[in-house]
């Protein structure tokens, strides 16, 4: 191996270590202090209660880790967004399981945490998975109750999936573990079936207190919403459990019946391991992000038996498309070519940027795999499309449309992996969250803006250096340049993977090895859905 590839792989690593130092400190929730009271009121961690409900040793994948990371600082923050989602393995299906932390202010409900439950209930829609929900909250944050309470995409959407998932026969089960107050009390008796702890769970639309100064009655809440009082007296629950082991064998008992799903009939065969070595991809994926570097070099760190049939290899070549397998599962594969390459009529064209060949190729290769039920899976490492007299008069805006129409009506399922840089309508082009993929998760490389930050920067520090000399004020070289490092800090941490992860513009970071992990899993959970529309591109100029 060379120096060069020595210098990336030792970033890279750092950067992999930089993450799992990151987890460590997320998994705490709330912290220690908080878990220990948690154990002493005979209580698990929203952790500790999924990992006893899956499947050991069956693979899971979680989803949003770092949602609400670096928000809310001056409410004292909100790890993971105070609820943990997993998608894993219960008695043998695949499910997603949704529970409180309630080491993060009592399981409140913050805005991040209405849109990460929200992104739970729509994985489990559109890929028609079984979905729990253990429920331990204190309900709405109220100091932010006006971020989360009435708008369409709030709160109040969570009981309407609730109805939906019902009609459209996904099951849902709650375990009450906990708190269960207010608006919050509709979610598990809008499951389809409710189990509560007996002393630590309660349910009810106001506790003793409210309810004292609202009509004066005194009642005690175990009383008023426990576990003998919805289970034997009001009917709203339907097992009654000791502990929360005791609610968790439940929900293993219940999922262990389930019958079989229909399937979307994705093509699978024996699985095989990439017969180059996965470890390599941290030596070749560069340190720096306006590196080049060659893409099918990590595909076939990715694909089974390092095979890819490529699709009109020596057209478009900024973007490589061609088919694979996945842990067994055949997929097609667009992603960015980061190599500067040369075409038929000598041109030279620079890496991560689209063109009009390619996207046209993109385009057509997107709606083969649609005609033949192959699932998608983007890799991203893009800066943009073409700009500039040529490219503009050869068509780059509809040839840009197409691609971004192919991929908008597409009706397999959709994967996106950010490697690299996802910029400007490169990111929409190659299947951001506005595209609705399945899944959507980067590698701690990953950067996502409207362009790269030193680019932003210049734009910004000239825009704000003119408004100054308007206003009189003088401008020097030192001034300009102190001027651009402040904007330039600002937009890096803006384009940090983490900054995008923290908002849920992506499910997750993770290694690039556990790449082939989401994937599969991914495919698998699509399909539980079978296809009911077709492909169709509608109206667009060809």
């Amino acid at each position: 191996m060379d120096l060069n590839f020595n210098k990336n792989e030792d970033h890279n690593k750092l950067l992999l270590s930089n993450l799992r130092q990151k987890l460590t400190k997320v998994k705490l929730g709330g912290g220690e202090k908080r878990i220990a009271k948690l154990h002493a009121e005979g209580k698990m961690t929203a952790r500790e209660r999924i990992d006893y409900l899956l499947d050991d040793k069956a693979k899971s994948i979680e989803i949003g880790a770092f949602v609400g990371d670096g928000m809310y600082a001056e409410h004292g923050g909100c790890p993971s967004g105070g609820v943990i989602v997993k998608i894993g393995y219960i008695s043998g299906k695949q499910c997603v399981v949704v529970a409180n932390d309630a080491t993060v202010k009592a399981g409140a409900w913050f805005p991040i945490t209405g849109k990460k439950n929200l992104r739970a209930q729509e994985i489990a829609m559109e890929n028609r998975l079984p979905i729990v929900y253990l429920v331990d909250s204190a309900g709405v944050y109220l100091p932010l109750q006006d971020e989360i309470f009435p708008d369409k995409e709030h709160f109040g959407r969570i009981f309407r999936n609730n109805a939906l998932m019902s009609s459209m026969g996904i099951t849902q089960i709650s375990a009450v573990m906990g708190s269960c107050v207010a608006g919050g009390a509709y979610l598990p008796i809008m499951s389809d079936e409710a189990l509560i702890v007996e002393k630590t769970g309660s349910i009810f639309l106001a506790g003793s207190y409210l309810v004292k100064a609202a009509i004066g009655e005194s009642i005690d809440n175990e009383t008023l919403g426990g576990a003998t009082t919805h289970c034997e007296i009001s009917g709203v629950t339907d097992y009654k459990v000791k502990d929360d082991a005791a609610a968790l064998d439940k929900i293993k008992s219940i999922l262990a019946k389930i019958g079989d799903y229909d399937k979307a009939g994705f093509n699978k065969v024996k699985p095989e391991k990439p017969a180059l070595d996965e470890n390599e991809i941290y030596g070749i994926l560069p340190k720096a992000r306006n590196e080049p570097y060659d893409m099918m070099e990590i595909i076939k760190r990715l694909v089974d038996n390092s095979e890819f049939e490529a699709y009109k290899e020596g057209y478009g070549q900024t973007i490589l498309t061609g088919y694979a397998r996945i842990e067994g599962w055949a997929v097609g594969i667009v992603a960015n070519q980061r190599k500067v390459v040369k075409t038929q009529k000598g041109e030279m064209q620079l890496g991560g940027v689209i063109y009009s060949d390619s996207a046209d190729k993109a385009t057509r290769f997107i709606a083969n795999c649609n005609q033949k039920k192959i699932p998608l899976v983007f890799i991203q490492d893009v800066t943009g499309f073409m700009v500039g007299s040529k490219s503009e008069h050869g068509g780059i805006i509809k040839d840009g449309a197409k691609m971004v129409n192919a991929v908008s009506n597409s009706v397999v399922p959709k994967f996106t992996v950010i490697v690299g840089n996802s910029y400007g309508a490169g990111n929409y082009a190659m299947c951001g969250k506005a595209y609705d993929p399945r899944l959507i998760f980067a590698w701690p490389s990953a950067e996502l803006a409207v362009m790269g930050g030193t680019q932003a920067a210049k734009v910004l520090a000239q825009i704000e250096a003119s408004s100054l000399k308007a206003k009189g004020e003088i401008v020097d070289e030192t001034k300009e340049k102190e001027l651009f490092d402040k904007i330039k800090a600002r937009y890096d941490e803006q384009v940090s993977p983490y900054y995008a992860a923290s908002r849920l513009w992506t499910d997750a970071i993770i290694n690039p090895l556990d790449t082939r992990t989401w994937i599969a899993m991914g495919i698998e959970a699509a399909n539980h859905a079978p296809i009911e529309k077709k492909f169709n591109m509608g109206v667009i100029q060809v």
